[in-house]
């Protein structure tokens, strides 16, 4: 449990999704990124970038812009920076039968409206921006 260690913690549903939606905000992603639900507990180190979030049940997602059906594990982690998420682990994105996870999320800088997200396997994709607004 280092990684947590001089975290700020937030418990509960709204506050929660409150400073996940600030997180993504901050760090220039698409605040749409993550759509969570029954949130437990959302925790982030500042020094080091080390981001958590603990979700009641695993939830899947539609992303319906980009027709991509992802998956939230009850435990997201990672690291964030400016327009990006490194080693990301609870998120897989549906590739025909398979569920390669996505280790990192990447924002074109400058920008050009695209997303990255890269597997493990080696696979990138990248997407319009806009699939991930708020309320997609």
């Amino acid at each position: 449990m280092a990684a947590k260690e001089g975290g700020i913690v937030k418990k509960g549903h709204e506050e929660g999704l409150k400073m996940a939606v600030s997180l993504l905000e901050e760090f220039e992603l698409p605040v749409g990124l993550l759509p969570i639900a029954d949130v437990v507990e959302v925790g982030f180190v500042g020094a080091t970038g080390y981001m958590w979030i603990v979700q009641k049940k695993k939830i899947e997602h539609n992303f319906k812009l980009i027709s991509k059906l992802v998956s939230y594990s009850t435990e997201i982690t990672g690291y964030m920076e400016k327009k990006r998420i490194k080693k990301l682990k609870g998120v897989k994105a549906k590739e025909l039968m398979l569920w390669p996870p996505v280790s990192e999320i990447i924002l074109d800088d400058p920008p050009t409206g695209k997303i990255q997200f890269k597997s493990l396997a080696g696979i990138t994709k990248t997407f319009p921006v806009e699939a991930f607004a708020a309320g997609q």
